[in-house]
């Protein structure tokens, strides 16, 4: 049975920084690429970061560079996500994702077989 169990959100002031990780489980963690994808309210759910499968190369939004820095432990089946300089715009549920060996492309949610459940971020003061 597959599981992506996130971890690490919570409630944090403008500018500070959270570490959200996510277990896999079930499947073939080390050999295909894993990403994090947010959805604010009201909102459709978009693209955050990705990385591929050695942890060699990662990807990001536009509204996330230099603030956000995703990386992963293959022997542990852990993926993270570093984020640094939140906004209150970055309030969202933050989904890890992961998916089978694969060419599609990194940004699309389609892209992705596996989900988990959601880890709430909100950036208030």
């Amino acid at each position: 049975q597959v599981q992506l169990v996130e971890s690490g959100g919570g409630l944090v002031p403008p500018g500070t920084s959270l570490r959200l990780s996510c277990a896999a489980s079930g499947y073939s963690f080390r050999s295909a690429a894993a990403g994090w994808f947010r959805q604010a309210p009201g909102k459709e759910r978009e693209f955050v970061a990705a990385i591929r499968s050695s942890g060699g190369l990662t990807y990001y939004a536009d509204f996330v560079k230099g603030r956000f820095t995703i990386s992963r432990d293959n022997a542990k089946s852990m993926l993270y996500l570093q984020m640094n300089s939140l906004k209150p715009e970055d309030t969202a549920v933050y989904y890890c994702t992961g998916r089978k060996p694969s060419n599609m492309g990194l940004e699309r949610a389609s892209a992705y077989d596996y989900w988990g459940q959601g880890t709430q971020v909100t950036v208030s003061s």
